[in-house]
């Protein structure tokens, strides 16, 4: 089985969620209305949603004055790219 390729999939799927859910706290936050926590983005970025989450955060313009958003996303870029290239050695591709 390719589990890098499973594990680009889950990278992949949670970077457009995690995407989808800066655009909509971006859109609350315009219209005043109820927003979704930080600590829900935060993890959301952390956890493989880093491509998505540092996307967004530039094409929405939302929340990139906040340095822990940066550091966040950097780290969860870090530990996506580190769980494929793993899932790689895993299946003897590298």
């Amino acid at each position: 089985m390719d589990f890098y390729l499973i594990a680009l999939i889950a990278v992949g799927i949670m970077s457009v969620t995690t995407f989808c859910a800066y655009y909509l706290d971006k859109r609350k936050a315009v219209k005043g209305k109820w927003r979704i926590p930080e600590k829900v983005l935060l993890l959301m970025s952390f956890v493989c949603g880093a491509v998505g989450g540092y996307t967004a955060m530039f094409v929405c313009h939302h929340k990139t004055r906040k340095w822990y958003f940066h550091l966040v996303n950097i780290l969860g870029l870090v530990l996506s790219v580190v769980l494929v290239v793993g899932m790689m050695v895993v299946d003897g591709i590298l």
